[in-house]
């Protein structure tokens, strides 16, 4: 199979506002695997609001378009599916497709998968976060997880304390999950028990679009 590095943009108000992030992902990514990192770019703009998709491989890069889905808060179900390690967005995504499947057919929109060890590692889709008191945590890099661009963009908002917990550590917490191209949601439910909700999730979700 052709392994190709996968960039979805968002297209706000005619401007990609993580493009810079995106680079800076993708430039790293490309050097770590030797796949040979595009000579330019149209930078996405103008238009309607949108996802702009890139996949970079040794054949050049393909662009596609799709509209944006609203999402306003997730359920995530605890999956089956052992996490492996995927700290770069490659095409290769069959444990999260697994994943996700699972998920739906348990009633919640995404799945959460746990590293070797029963670690919480990262969603099908997003990256996962979670409140101790005022502070956000996050799963460690260590485990494999991806270096998602959302969850650089909420580290330039505030300090995100790395913390390995097992799946029963994120009980009695409020949850957030985010990715590049619907920014920061609550998660309301994980395996169907409602989750706590915090005020501070909504002040962060009203930062994170520059």
């Amino acid at each position: 199979m052709r392994l190709g590095l996968i960039e979805t943009v968002r297209v706000r108000d005619g401007v990609a506002p993580l493009w810079g992030l995106h680079l800076r992902r993708l430039l790293r990514s490309c050097r770590e695997l030797g796949v040979p990192f595009p000579g330019e770019f149209d930078v996405p703009s103008g238009g309607r609001n949108r996802v702009h998709r890139l996949e970079v491989s040794a054949r050049g890069v393909e662009v596609t378009e799709r509209a944006v889905e609203a999402v306003d808060a997730v359920r995530l179900a605890t999956s089956s599916v052992v996490h492996h390690p995927y700290p770069h967005k490659t095409t290769d995504r069959g444990q999260f497709d697994r994943a996700i499947r699972g998920a739906h057919e348990a009633g919640a929109d995404d799945a959460l998968l746990l590293a070797e060890g029963g670690w919480v590692a990262e969603a099908g889709i997003w990256s996962v976060f979670w409140w101790e008191g005022e502070q956000l945590c996050a799963p460690p890099f260590s485990l494999g997880i991806l270096a998602g661009v959302a969850r650089g963009r909420i580290a330039e908002l505030t300090n995100i304390e790395e913390r390995r917990v097992p799946r029963a550590g994120l009980n009695g917490h409020p949850l957030l999950v985010a990715n590049a191209v619907r920014g920061i949601v609550e998660v309301v439910s994980l395996d169907g028990v409602p989750t706590p909700r915090s005020d501070a999730t909504r002040v962060l979700s009203a930062r994170f679009w520059p």
